[in-house]
């Protein structure tokens, strides 16, 4: 039987709320576990039926969505929360990203592209708009050139690192590179492994300083 991924949205918007639950209890392999209109009740709700990735919004009445994720993660550090939000400021990104998120959308993506996103978080990775990864690859090159310290990756390895680093999706660096997908979660596995990281975030970090 294929696994099925629970998923949870938290976001005041209710029309959006619906359209996705919708997709996505329609869409094999994916279920709308939950979805919260404010962060309290999902503070209160997601501990109790815990989904394997929570969809999160910034701007909520009440309390923000970087103030649930951080209080999130701490409760349950195994579930995977990417931000779903159309704020594209730097400083909303690294509050997500330091807050614990693993991935940041904008709300514009498609609905497959959302899919995607949500398989690949739940797989290990750390799914980006483009738009949002551009604006991390120039964030930590504006801090200025850090010691060069060579990275412990085979060539090609250090290929599919540089293709993360530039957002590229799984699929896209796996037609870039002329393999398979699940040859590209083994090397990011590796990479992972090697670098000593959990993220992408984190592994483009490690690349952009090295």
């Amino acid at each position: 039987m294929e696994s099925v991924i629970s998923v949870a949205i938290v976001d005041d918007d209710r029309a959006l709320c619906a359209a996705i639950a919708a997709f996505l209890d329609g869409t094999p392999g994916f279920r709308c576990l939950g979805v919260y209109f404010t962060a309290e009740s999902a503070l209160e709700g997601i501990p109790a039926r815990p989904p394997h990735v929570v969809l999160m919004d910034i701007n909520m009445p009440g309390r923000d969505g970087i103030a649930c994720v951080r209080e999130l993660k701490a409760r349950l550090p195994e579930t995977q929360i990417v931000m779903l939000t159309v704020y594209e400021d730097t400083d909303k990104i690294f509050a997500a990203l330091s807050a614990g998120a693993t991935g940041y959308l904008l709300k514009r993506l498609s609905p497959e592209k959302l899919l995607e996103a949500i398989r690949e978080v739940h797989e290990g990775g750390s799914p980006m708009s483009s738009s949002i990864a551009r604006k991390v690859v120039a964030s930590f090159r504006r801090g200025g050139p850090p010691p060069r310290t060579p990275l412990p990756l085979s060539p090609r390895e250090q290929a599919v690192l540089e293709a993360l680093a530039r957002g590229l999706t799984y699929k896209q660096i796996a037609d870039q590179l002329q393999i398979s997908i699940d040859t590209i979660r083994t090397y990011i596995r590796r990479i992972y492994e090697k670098l000593h990281v959990q993220s992408r975030t984190e592994a483009v970090a490690k690349y952009l300083r090295s």
